[in-house]
């Protein structure tokens, strides 16, 4: 069972370990300059206006946030001097490593230590099962992929450091012996997607994913794919019935049929790099005398990072054990999904360890980032769809995804999974039969990243499409709302979306605004040697990963400041005014004081954990959440989009807590209101404007009146809530002032005035179904996108002169960062369809000699930066919960795009960057 922060270091001191996890710059680090504590409504309150952010200031004037800002020096009671290392990697991946050219490296430039793969088998040090590989490539053996590193040096001086990084930068360091081709690894995973609906909308599924589990095919065929025959050898059963429905499907595709509609379209996606401004980086240092680790870290997911340090030193030998591993987190400067499980952690903590005594920085270059930094998935589609030409609607739909993981596993199958699920975007198709596989290569590793799979299978599916509607031929929105999913529909998964569904008014909005009304007149009036297309996509995003949790901490003092503690990390995703403007909700105005990657403040909870809340059972959750203190998970990665709808939850709960039984209670006493009066239930119909609570007929009520009421009557005054979602939250009830209070958290602790915090048990607890595991997403934000191009004929030059953004994000928790997010989503979503390509291996970012030169991103010229329109569709309710939106806003600018390039052009293009140059070869 993993156990509770506080119960973990009992844990661990046994086996010789104590862990302790902070976020750096907390308010007790006396004597620092300001750094990740925001400033909240002292610096500026964003709910005087309703928009606004309370971490701007301290970014743009340059403060102390991020991983890469700190040395030393800056740190209390560390010493005061920095060592660098730096990861010497392999570009070669088909030939066995043999050594370094450590003569190369004399004199001045020598490092002082040297730690290579044979050092890390003489500690005993063990890889964490999600980076299974080896850390460092031993002499005699391939490396298993491009930028596998090698070795770590660690130099004592900056200036040496300094030279020796220039010196290695090019040339032969890292020698090579005889050729022996890559490694060869078994596919990460594959799988299999089947559905067949009933005779009505309203009857079961025939069969379908969330009825029968998810299946893969049999692994024991000697082929380099999955064999996706149900006759294979030693195929499972449950696959076998997936297959034979998969194969009927295929075969009614394949059937001539004059009254079907069938097209048969591949399509290919690159490899390309998260390019977030801040490198990898990291600090650490190890004090012998202690025998204390300590880190200082920013990665999107700080409780696995830690843990995973534990896991590789836990069984280690002396000196190389150390008896308590503190990692302190900071700000990320941009994750996207490349921080989230990151190898890079574990090698910050090497180089502490193998250069005790001294703090040493390993900080990634640009070089270096794109050498070993997680990419996006490059993807091969095959899609078959097949519709009635008398209706118009689809009638199948088959696809088969190839997936290059590159070296290391990492999210590989979470990628696939997800892209498949989502093959069918916003539409509803009866039949569906969609194979993924996710294979080994030499490349980087690929990984976690912004889209998340839907932005290949959805650009694939978009474009497809396009050419569905003008092969019929049907207006392109036409034929997308007569296909549109329902409300109540089921995805390709067979279940339904749990939150709102906004479809046909997304597409109503594409198809009344001016850019589509005018796309034939703007045609028409192209300049002479230009030409002009209009294209559209409209497309669905889930948020959350299926096993999402937060910790959410808020402190009233008898002043009525407020203070915000979360687990979740800010990585420019607006997180910290998210949460203080959701806890305001309930408080009435902004934090004082707003604390996130807090994973240390929450020990009264006693929370402890078992099993894979991914894979377990029915029965085996039944069990556990016997004991009041178990959660199916403590903390997770702050990514999926979550930031907004997971991340802000606990805390905005411990808010309610607050609200409910110390402020209403205080309310009531100071409006003499008494229990026994129906009023006294009315907290519902209490509502805050500027700063005070305010009911119908009664005094308006400052905060700090009733904060100073709840603290001299012993109310609650602070409280700390757990909170898990599985596609739909957790739910609770705990005993509280004679009676059971019901919410969406699972674990539950306050404090009543001047006291401290106390945990209640909860009496009883529903978690979500281990069968939500078998489910496609259920949480799904939408967004249609409008582009106008123009593209010049005698050199391939695209320009995006007009572009609309539509989409729905339920709340909008801070204004500035959805737009924000939107137009980051949209940059990024033109430079991955027209830009942005990294060759897969020999050539490509693995060689170590890859930088901004040749890796082209979309640059202020590229984008329409006055001609952008974005809008927010306001929430259904007042009170609809905020959704993720972050990545759904990117993904279906790449197939409007290429939807423009074809309107334009006459040319569909089924494989990106398309370049000016592939252009310029159409049009010549």
């Amino acid at each position: 069972m993993r156990p509770s922060r506080r119960e973990f270091v009992k844990w661990v001191s046994a086996s010789g370990i104590a862990l302790s996890l902070s976020r750096l710059g907390s308010a007790e680090a006396a004597g620092l300059p300001p750094r990740a504590s925001l400033p909240g409504r002292e610096g500026w309150n964003p709910a005087a206006n309703g928009a606004g952010r309370i971490d701007g200031v301290a970014k743009v004037t340059g403060a102390k946030l991020y991983a890469s800002d700190f040395r030393a020096s800056d740190l209390p009671g560390w010493p005061q001097s920095t060592s660098h290392a730096i990861l010497v990697r392999a570009p070669d991946a088909t030939h066995v490593y043999v050594g370094m050219d450590l003569a190369r490296l004399s004199g001045a430039l020598k490092p002082s230590v040297v730690v290579t793969a044979a050092d890390l088998d003489k500690i005993g040090t063990r890889v964490p099962a999600f980076y299974t590989g080896d850390l460092f490539c031993p002499v005699g053996k391939t490396p298993i992929y491009m930028g596998q590193p090698v070795a770590l040096l660690i130099f004592e001086t900056f200036d040496t450091f300094d030279r020796a990084r220039l010196a290695l930068r090019y040339g032969t360091f890292v020698k090579f012996g005889e050729e022996t081709g890559p490694v060869a690894i078994p596919n990460y995973g594959a799988y299999r997607f089947t559905r067949v609906a009933g005779a009505t909308p309203d009857a079961p599924d025939v069969y379908s994913p969330v009825q029968a589990g998810w299946v893969s095919p049999g692994r024991s065929q000697i082929s380099p794919l999955p064999v996706w025959s149900p006759l294979a050898k030693d195929t499972p059963a449950p696959y076998s019935k997936a297959a034979v429905h998969g194969e009927q499907i295929r075969s009614e595709l394949a059937a001539k049929n004059s009254n079907l509609l069938m097209l048969d379209r591949e399509f290919e996606t690159q490899s390309v790099d998260p390019m977030f401004l801040e490198p990898e980086a990291g600090l650490a240092w190890y004090n012998s005398k202690s025998e204390s680790l300590e880190l200082v870290l920013g990665v999107q997911s700080p409780y696995e990072a830690a843990e995973s340090i534990e896991h590789m030193l836990g069984k280690a030998s002396a000196p190389f054990k150390p008896a308590r591993i503190n990692a302190q987190f900071t700000y990320v400067g941009g994750g996207f999904g490349g921080r989230d499980h990151t190898p890079f952690v574990l090698y910050v903590a090497l180089a502490a360890m193998f250069f005790p005594g001294r703090p040493v920085r390993l900080a990634h270059d640009r070089y270096q980032q794109f050498q070993a930094g997680i990419k996006r998935h490059p993807f091969k589609m095959r899609s078959r769809i097949g519709v009635d030409r008398s209706t118009g609607k689809i009638t199948a739909f088959a696809a088969d995804h190839v997936l290059d993981g590159g070296g290391l596993a990492n999210f590989s199958v979470n990628v696939a999974t997800v892209a498949a699920t989502a093959a069918i975007g916003i539409y509803d198709i009866p039949k569906v039969d969609v194979t993924t596989v996710v294979v080994h290569s030499r490349g980087v590793t690929a990984g976690s990243m912004r889209g998340y799979g839907t932005l290949q299978s959805m650009t694939a599916l978009e474009v497809l499409i396009d050419e569905v509607a003008a092969a019929l031929p049907l207006d392109p929105i036409e034929f997308r709302r007569r296909n549109a999913l329902k409300p109540d529909g089921r995805t390709m998964c067979g279940n339904r979306y749990s939150v709102s569904v906004r479809t046909t008014e997304m597409l109503d909005k594409l198809e009344k605004h001016p850019i589509w009304q005018q796309r034939a007149q703007q045609k028409s009036a192209a300049r002479p040697g230009t030409l002009v297309g209009t294209g559209l996509a409209c497309v669905t995003k889930d948020y959350g990963a299926g096993a999402d949790c937060s910790l959410g901490r808020v402190e009233l003092s008898a002043e009525g400041k407020i203070t915000i503690y979360c687990d979740h990390v800010e990585m420019g995703n607006g997180i910290g005014t998210a949460l203080a403007n959701r806890v305001a909700i309930h408080l009435g105005v902004v934090a004082d004081e707003v604390s996130v990657a807090r994973v240390d403040s929450y020990d009264v909870l006693g929370l402890v954990t078992s099993g894979d809340p991914y894979t377990m059972d029915q029965k085996t959750q039944d069990r556990a959440e016997k004991d009041p203190r178990w959660v199916p998970a403590i903390s997770t990665a702050t990514s999926a989009s979550v930031g907004a709808h997971v991340g802000t939850h606990s805390a905005a709960e411990a808010a309610r807590v607050i609200f409910r039984f110390g402020l209403w209670p205080a309310a009531l006493e100071l409006w003499n209101i008494a229990p026994n009066d129906p009023r006294a239930k009315d907290w519902a119909k209490a509502q805050w404007k500027d700063g005070q609570l305010v009911m119908s007929g009664l005094a308006a009520l400052p905060l700090s009146a009733l904060a100073a009421k709840a603290y001299a009557r012993n109310l609650v005054t602070g409280a700390m809530a757990h909170s898990f979602s599985r596609w739909e939250w957790s739910r609770a009830r705990f005993p509280f002032n004679g009676e059971q209070y019901r919410a969406e958290i699972d674990a539950l602790a306050v404090r009543k005035g001047n006291g401290k915090f106390a945990r209640i048990d909860r009496v009883s607890v529903r978690f979500p179904p281990a069968v939500n595991n078998q489910s496609g997403n259920t949480y799904t934000s939408m967004c249609g996108t409008l582009v106008r191009v123009e593209i010049e004929r005698a050199t391939g030059v695209l320009r995006i002169a007009k572009a609309y953004n539509v989409f729905e994000c339920g709340r909008a928790l801070v204004p500035e960062v959805v737009l924000g997010q939107a137009q980051g989503g949209f940059a990024m979503g033109v430079g991955y369809a027209l830009l942005e390509n990294l060759p897969p291996y020999e050539g490509g970012p693995g060689n170590g000699q890859w930088n901004l030169g040749q890796y082209l991103v979309a640059r202020g010229s590229d984008l329409p930066l006055r001609d952008l329109e974005i809008e927010v569709l306001p929430p259904l309710t007042p009170d609809e919960p905020p959704k993720g939106m972050a990545e759904v806003v990117m993904v279906p600018v790449v197939p409007a795009i290429l939807n423009a390039i074809f309107d334009a052009t006459g040319r569909r293009f089924q494989s990106l960057p398309v370049t000016a140059s592939l252009l310029k070869g159409v049009l010549a």
